[in-house]
């Protein structure tokens, strides 16, 4: 692909044809590696008994955090390894300089829409939240600021989330966003990234079964929480997919991914225990991720970079 002055991508200069042996391939590998950590997870405690390992982590979030968030680099690497692709059109090239504008935008509106997302649903549902934020007073130590440490956290997940989320973020886009992305463009911009959005969900179902982001506290348990994982995946999906295309790299859709990770449980300060987490206030609960659902509207049918 090829940029204009603006960063943005030029849709003439996108792949010509549609590979679905390529696609097939790195679905098998990103799936494949995916479910056997799971599968592992759950052999080894689950994510509530899981033994603790290096540094006192429990063996499940290194699992995630390690074989399960890299599985779609490796279906990256091998795809092209087992189809005789090559390296060309990698993805990685920063192109800070030239887009510096779509750079700031990936590291700063997840946080805010986040922000709103948990509004919302503290406004649809008053009951659940906490103004005193007490669970957080709760471990504070006598005299310690609130305000102080609720600003200190946000200046935190600003700073972590661009750096060590961002690293782990790579992960997974290097492969999602920074492969399959590219290969689903032959169908259509829209179709591509609403396609992609569904696989990114599909491919998180084994870590839900598991309880992950949503429990077991939610209606039938968990379908639902497979649904709202797809529904988050292809609202912020557009997003992401935005600033990748935009910037012919892969690394502000790893900004954006890692903000997201780094503000995602944000509401939860002011959330009140019972909160239901298939609703929100995580950034992943249905309702916490309407507002995006405006952002994604407004970048598929206005924005030049999803043109056909």
């Amino acid at each position: 692909m090829s940029t204009v002055g603006d960063g943005r991508t030029e849709p003439n200069a996108r792949a010509e044809s549609f590979e679905p042996r390529r696609v097939s391939v790195f679905l098998l590998v990103a799936f494949g590696l995916a479910g056997a950590t799971a599968l592992a997870v759950s052999l080894t405690g689950g994510l509530t008994n899981s033994p603790p390992v290096a540094l006192g982590l429990p063996l499940w979030l290194v699992l995630v955090s390690t074989f399960y968030m890299f599985s779609p680099s490796v279906a990256n690497v091998v795809t092209r390894l087992v189809t005789g692709e090559g390296w060309a059109d990698l993805q990685i090239r920063p192109a800070v300089r030239s887009n510096v504008g779509t750079y700031l935008l990936a590291w700063l509106v997840p946080g805010l829409f986040i922000a709103v997302g948990a509004a919302l649903f503290f406004a649809l549902f008053p009951a659940y939240f906490d103004p005193d934020a007490t669970a957080l007073r709760g471990v504070l130590p006598a005299g310690t600021s609130f305000e102080l440490v609720l600003v200190a956290q946000v200046v935190q997940a600003l700073v972590l989330g661009a750096t060590v989320n961002t690293a782990f973020a790579f992960g997974e886009e290097f492969g999602w966003r920074g492969y399959l992305l590219q290969k689903l463009l032959p169908l259509g911009p829209r179709r591509a990234i609403l396609l992609l959005g569904v696989v990114w969900g599909a491919w998180h179902w084994p870590l839900i079964a598991l309880g992950y982001n949503y429990g077991f506290d939610y209606p039938v348990a968990p379908w639902t929480g497979f649904l709202a994982m797809v529904w988050m995946t292809t609202m912020v999906g557009v997003f992401l997919a935005w600033v990748a295309l935009r910037a012919d790299s892969v690394w502000p859709a790893t900004l954006g991914h890692g903000m997201f990770n780094a503000f995602g449980s944000l509401g939860v300060v002011f959330a009140t225990t019972g909160a239901p987490s298939l609703l929100g206030p995580t950034a992943v609960g249905v309702v916490t991720v309407v507002p995006w659902v405006f952002v994604a509207a407004a970048l598929v049918f206005r924005s030049p970079v999803f043109e056909a």
